[in-house]
């Protein structure tokens, strides 16, 4: 047991939460604002982006994935792709069905 690594802490201030929790508001208002404004066809496209922008925000600094070893990060990131890679195909699908 001795020879584990120890899980070193990384201590973050109070402030940063603080502004990260302020622009995680800001965020959603904008959100909610832009739900009531007409883009057409772009109107997913600006909220899957500010939603990436808060998803972003929560993973790097409440889930401290920045302080995460490298082989974490890695198998987050090729989630995250096939995450991506699902949602393209997805709405590549669904704008076909929509242009009949």
């Amino acid at each position: 047991m001795e020879n584990l690594k120890e899980h070193t802490e990384h201590s973050h201030s109070y402030g940063l939460y603080v502004m990260v929790w302020l622009a995680l508001i800001t965020l959603t208002g904008l959100t909610a604002v832009i739900a009531g404004i007409n883009f057409g066809k772009l109107s997913v496209v600006v909220a899957l982006v500010i939603a990436v922008i808060k998803s972003y925000l929560v993973l790097t600094e409440f889930m401290h994935l920045k302080s995460e070893p490298r082989a974490f990060k890695t198998f987050i990131f090729v989630a995250l792709f096939f995450l991506l890679v699902s949602f393209t195909l997805l709405f590549s699908d669904y704008s076909f069905i929509i242009g009949k």
